[in-house]
């Protein structure tokens, strides 16, 4: 039975990883912005936990609240994250970086507070979610990828480094899911190129990634939440899990293929 403390529990991947980790008989905090958006995990005793990833306050408080309860935490899965898309011309520095502080900053301050506890028991798990979108870049989601490569990296090193405190990192790298995701990027990207120079390819764009979204080929949360599974129990996790619809055919064809031809690949796959 481990202690874990999951973040972005209130939908999704984060919903449906709380539940199938609680039911597997372990500790599980499931943390959101807001409470009544987690009431329906505590048939499945998740515990409900308020934490705003961007507020260092609300991180402090939520670290507190655990070690309180319970004297540990074994596992960390930093899953909250969104996505922000549109041209870089047109997405404001402002939203850059709220982007980066919810995907990266957010999850990297949390790290370094549940780190100390995890060197004093010389053993616990760090699972940060990623995307196949750390290691290749769909049209005009600049920012968004740019966090993701950021967490690639980030995740690289935290590996190294807490190694010899009994501490494993694993990196969650999904492909296509069919959660709200999609939509919000496509909302985003509509938005930030309305009456632009760029509104044109943005709207198709964002037709494009609706129509994906809806249909039946992106793959069910499920996935994501049995690869995180894999991650909290087994005695030699693997530092990536590739899963999801479009996932490693993608990342094999941007390792083969000349850069112009995945540009026209990226750029027309809507």
């Amino acid at each position: 039975m481990s202690v874990i403390l999951i973040t972005g529990a209130s939908s999704g991947i984060g919903y449906q990883t709380a539940e199938l980790l609680a039911l597997q008989n372990n500790i599980v905090y499931g943390a959101a912005r807001r409470l009544d958006k987690l009431n329906e995990l505590k048939k499945y005793n998740v515990r409900p936990l308020e934490l705003d990833i961007t507020n260092e306050e609300s991180i402090k408080s939520a670290v507190k609240t655990i070690i309180k309860e319970e004297g540990r935490i074994d596992v960390l899965i930093n899953n909250a994250g969104y996505g922000s898309y549109g041209a870089v011309e047109d997405v404001s520095i402002e939203e850059a970086k709220r982007q980066f502080d919810v995907n990266l900053f957010g999850m990297a301050q949390l790290t370094q507070l549940v780190l100390p506890y995890m060197r004093k028991q010389h053993e616990g798990r760090i699972i940060n979610t990623s995307s196949m979108g750390g290691r290749l870049v769909s049209y005009m989601g600049a920012w968004y990828h740019a966090t993701k490569y950021a967490v690639e990296a980030f995740s690289d090193a935290l590996r190294m480094e807490t190694k010899e405190f009994g501490i494993k990192v694993s990196i969650i790298e999904p492909g296509g899911i069919k959660t709200n995701w999609g939509f919000i990027a496509a909302d985003k990207l509509q938005k930030s190129a309305q009456g632009g120079a760029y509104e044109g390819q943005a709207d198709k764009a964002a037709a494009g990634m609706r129509k994906q979204y809806s249909s039946n080929m992106m793959s069910n949360p499920k996935v994501v939440s049995k690869a995180i599974l894999k991650a909290v129990s087994s005695n030699r996790p693997k530092t990536r899990y590739l899963i999801g619809f479009g996932a490693k055919p993608l990342v094999f064809a941007k390792t083969i293929l000349p850069t112009t031809i995945f540009d026209f690949i990226m750029k027309h796959a809507s």
